[in-house]
């Protein structure tokens, strides 16, 4: 069988069956950094459902949030359906001719400024971005974990802010490493920080994310995205989630110990973890291609990237019934790629 030299994108399982042959049904997806054990079905009232979202459900929401993730008092919580939306909304508000993004990472940063207009240059030492009227960094970063101390992107939002630049953190990981989150000094001249709620609570599909902004910004940004950007179920379980500090952090312990058993198991064939999060991991192997095609054909699916065909991501197997089907495919995957010919 012939492939397609090029990845699927993460979580794509319609394209991942059309290539492979595998059921939808048959899949283990570990293509993205989305937490394996979602926050539990909550029964969301029918009314909740049945009417537009209101002003106390929006306040209950925002609150959580604040508290959830120790947001300033001073700094605006726009909430919207996913920090995608988000990434799109901002740059039609804020003037920027040069914008750098420290890269790798993910592409609809540098698509979203490139969509309005803007000169955009991916950078790979945050020190090259100095410059830009916007800096872009996602802390920490995906695919490759690299973190950054707080106290020095808040540095560089205050010399930004001099002048009226920005600097743009997107912390869609930064749950399992809150000490890194500025959420705390959210609201200062020159900083945005964005956080995803779906990764982290295993909901993604509920489309909800936060902007944490100074209050003129994201008086702007709320109201450039008009009424009822989030809907009423997303708000109440995104509220209750938020709220829930004793989940949060048995879901830490959770993904750490479920890292550490994935690092194990990849050890266990050679495979060598360069970096990640407890939401994902990244190797690097002269065969990840082959693994990639391999670990595929047996319903497995992870991240490959064409650019840096040497890289595999993986995500979290949820169980334990899920983790031996992972680690029975990358051994069977491994020693197939190793009888594979060269490249």
């Amino acid at each position: 069988m012939i492939f397609d030299p090029l990845p699927i994108h993460g979580g794509d399982l319609a394209a991942a069956s059309a290539r492979y042959g595998v059921p939808r049904a048959d899949w283990l997806d570990l293509s993205t950094g989305i937490n394996p054990t979602p926050y539990p079905f909550l029964d969301v009232p029918a009314a909740v459902w049945q009417a537009l979202p209101d002003a106390a459900l929006a306040d209950a929401l925002t609150e959580a949030a604040r508290q959830g993730y120790g947001v300033a008092p001073e700094a605006e919580i726009v909430a919207a359906s996913g920090t995608q939306a988000l990434i799109q909304w901002l740059p039609r508000l804020v003037v920027a001719h040069d914008v750098a993004v420290l890269s790798p990472t993910y592409g609809e940063h540098a698509a979203a400024w490139q969509a309005v207009g803007a000169k955009v240059r991916e950078v790979t030492r945050i020190e090259e971005g100095d410059d830009a009227d916007v800096l872009v960094v996602v802390n920490p970063n995906n695919p490759d974990g690299r973190a950054f101390e707080p106290l020095d992107l808040l540095r560089r939002a205050e010399e930004r802010a001099r002048d009226g630049r920005l600097i743009l953190v997107d912390e869609a990981f930064a749950d399992v490493t809150p000490e890194i989150s500025l959420a705390a000094q959210a609201g200062a001249p020159g900083l945005v920080v964005l956080r995803s709620f779906g990764k982290f609570f295993g909901l993604a599909g509920v489309r909800l994310g936060f902007a944490l902004c100074p209050p003129e910004l994201g008086q702007r940004l709320r109201a450039a995205m008009g009424p009822w950007a989030v809907s009423g179920p997303a708000a109440v379980i995104g509220a209750r989630a938020l709220s829930d500090a004793e989940w949060i952090a048995g879901a830490r312990r959770e993904l750490h110990a479920m890292t550490a058993r994935v690092d194990a198991a990849l050890a266990g064939v050679g495979m060598t973890v360069i970096g990640g999060t407890d939401l994902f991991r990244l190797t690097h192997f002269a065969k990840a291609v082959p693994v990639y095609h391999a670990l595929a054909k047996r319903g497995v699916l992870t991240r490959a990237f064409a650019a840096r065909p040497e890289w595999l991501r993986f995500g979290l197997p949820a169980d334990t019934a899920a983790f031996e089907k992972f680690a029975d495919a990358l051994r069977e995957a491994v020693a197939e790629a190793a009888d594979s010919d060269p490249g």
